[in-house]
């Protein structure tokens, strides 16, 4: 069969230890050069001068190449100042994060996963996380049985040049392993329903069983705290495909074509899919064009020079997620903070197409090319596709 686009040929692989060390999240440390200070004009007094800073009559005395020391003085005084500026200002920033990582639930994603029966990691330095997400902000499921409306599996290599999200489709049939006490999984079911059975934690499982990744964290995106998002944004631009008219409430009309959408317009165009002629597929299809439309506002010009517009987004981005215990938000932006939407790679789980199963509606895997595409993010070995998504 035909190489799954996007992955490179299979070549043999030095082992593990031999790779080249890269720095982990958090690890690189600053390097303090400091480039584009402006020259300021210092202004030298030789002995002799008024302490006023005058000429004396008969102009001013030979110099003799030593600034008094009262310079030193105000030189040393100078130098302090700008250290503890410095010092103020990263403690500043340290500040800030944790103010944003408290708008940031926290959820045991992990919880009754037994270490031993999950995929070891091959490639050290690369950053598996698991996006889930839904209408609801309620992972563990107090407000009834949470499903994930989108599954992404996030793949960021070891040199963070990039990054590639596959959505896998939530009606995709898998097996759902058992729960810790048996009473719910242990049979082939849609993966969206192992969140259902047993939360996060299940679906980690299921997700991490089906693909053989291991996934480092997991973040939870409440799309509908994603309207305040857009919106703090000043809303998006997004490819309309063809003329629809929504499905719900207020009933909107979204003619085909670039349009600017705000939040609530955003979030109803990324809901429908029973207009399309490949549903589901199209739903997954926009989500992906709203989160890269979402990068494309949040990392331009406007946006990173406009302070309160940034600091609109961060704190109404940050109150839209739920992450693991263990996510750090600043090894998170060091992980990310060169990524922009051209080096985002869209894919979506290889599939056989739709059918029945168990009475249901459902997508059936393409096993075979399924298998390839895993092993290629397994061993870091994803390349852009142009073509893809």
């Amino acid at each position: 069969h035909a190489p799954y686009p996007g992955v490179m040929p299979v070549e043999p692989l030095p082992p593990a230890s031999g790779r080249a060390a890269v720095p982990r999240p958090g690890e690189r440390a600053a390097s303090g050069r400091i480039s584009g200070r402006a020259a300021v004009p210092v202004r030298e007094y030789a002995e002799g001068y008024a302490d006023d800073g005058r000429v004396p009559p008969g102009g001013p005395p030979a110099r003799t190449g030593r600034p008094r020391r009262r310079w030193r003085r105000i030189a040393a005084v100078t130098a302090v100042v700008l250290v503890v500026g410095a010092l103020l200002g990263i403690g500043g920033l340290l500040w800030y994060a944790n103010d944003l990582d408290d708008n940031i639930k926290r959820t045991d994603a992990f919880q009754g996963i037994d270490p031993q029966e999950r995929p070891v990691k091959p490639i050290e330095g690369t950053f598996n996380a698991l996006i889930l997400g839904s209408d609801s902000r309620d992972p563990e499921g107090t407000e009834g049985p949470y499903r994930a409306d989108t599954i992404i599996l996030l793949h960021v290599p070891a040199d963070r040049s990039r990054a590639f999200l596959i959505s896998i489709p939530r009606d995709l049939w898998v097996f759902i392993p058992p729960t810790p006490d048996g009473s719910q999984g242990g049979f082939e079911a849609k993966i969206n329903a192992a969140t259902a059975f047993g939360g996060v934690p299940l679906m980690v499982q299921t997700v991490e069983n089906y693909t053989g990744v291991r996934i480092d964290h997991v973040i939870l995106v409440d799309f509908a705290g994603f309207v305040e998002v857009t919106d703090a944004l000043g809303g998006v631009e997004m490819d309309i495909e063809q003329t629809i008219t929504s499905i719900h409430e207020p009933y909107r009309t979204f003619e085909a074509g670039r349009r600017k959408l705000n939040g609530e317009e955003a979030l109803d165009y990324i809901r429908q899919r029973k207009q399309f002629p490949d549903g589901d597929f199209s739903r997954m299809r926009h989500q992906q064009q709203f989160l890269r439309a979402l990068m494309d506002k949040a990392t331009s010009t406007g946006t990173l020079t406009n302070p309160a517009r940034l600091n609109a987004f961060l704190q109404t981005a940050t109150r839209a997620l739920t992450v693991d215990e263990d996510l750090s938000l600043l090894d998170a932006a060091m992980t990310f903070r060169n990524l922009r939407s051209d080096n985002l790679t869209f894919l979506t789980s290889p599939h056989a197409g739709t059918g029945t199963a168990g009475g249901q509606s459902v997508v059936f895997s393409d096993d075979e090319r399924a298998a390839e595409l895993y092993e290629a993010v397994r061993q870091d070995r994803l390349e852009p596709n142009p073509d893809a998504a």
